[in-house]
């Protein structure tokens, strides 16, 4: 993981949103990839929604934007150990594009894949419901690329690394498929809650 900020050696205090093992980052936003940020303009940008569905479909930037727009009002968790309260992620409700492909009622998990190759996997349940968007925009201004601009997932109810950044896509699967953490040992679900950091905890 590429750390361009630090995030190491802040207090730990007491606040009645932090789970377990967090700190308040206050101001900051720590910059974390596996991977080089890309130079990718939001005209190249798209996300598609394949497998398990009735109507695969790819969104350009446009047609995404012409979704009904939604926002994220709420707190972050990384698993690094930093938490930061009241961001604000506009964008659209992943229901938005999920509705328009119909999941088949087999569909149980998602590998989530970014426009780098990076994946992470996520049961779908946990994109469903009001819980996850496609967002470009931060604080009311376009996303910046070091943290997933033009787009990325925004998954706030688990650890971080879940939200991929320059989101490309979800492949709809009727089991689990570990990504890139997963693979190295991270947590298969990622509650910042119960302290879901790595593999068996």
């Amino acid at each position: 993981m590429n750390v361009t900020r630090g995030f190491t050696g802040r207090p730990r205090v007491h606040h009645p949103g932090l789970p377990p093992g967090q700190y308040d980052a206050g101001e900051d936003w720590p910059v974390l990839s596996a991977e080089v940020t890309p130079d990718l303009a939001p005209t190249d940008w798209s996300f598609r929604i394949d497998g398990l569905v009735e109507r695969p479909h790819t969104w350009d930037w446009d047609a995404a934007h012409a979704l009904p727009a939604a926002a994220y009002d709420g707190d972050i968790h990384c698993v690094t150990g930093w938490s930061k309260f009241g961001v604000r992620f506009g964008g659209v409700s992943l229901d938005a594009f999920l509705a328009a492909v119909r999941p088949h009622g087999s569909a149980t998990h998602v590998l989530a894949y970014s426009h780098t190759g990076y994946t992470t996997g996520l049961p779908l349940a946990d994109l469903t419901g009001g819980r996850a968007w496609i967002a470009w925009e931060y604080d009311g201004a376009p996303l910046a690329p070091e943290h997933g601009g033009p787009a990325r997932l925004v998954v706030p109810h688990l650890y971080f690394w879940k939200s991929a950044k320059w989101i490309a896509g979800l492949t709809l699967l009727d089991h689990e498929e570990p990504g890139f953490w997963e693979q190295n040992g991270y947590h298969a679900r990622g509650n910042p809650w119960q302290e879901q950091r790595y593999s068996g905890d």
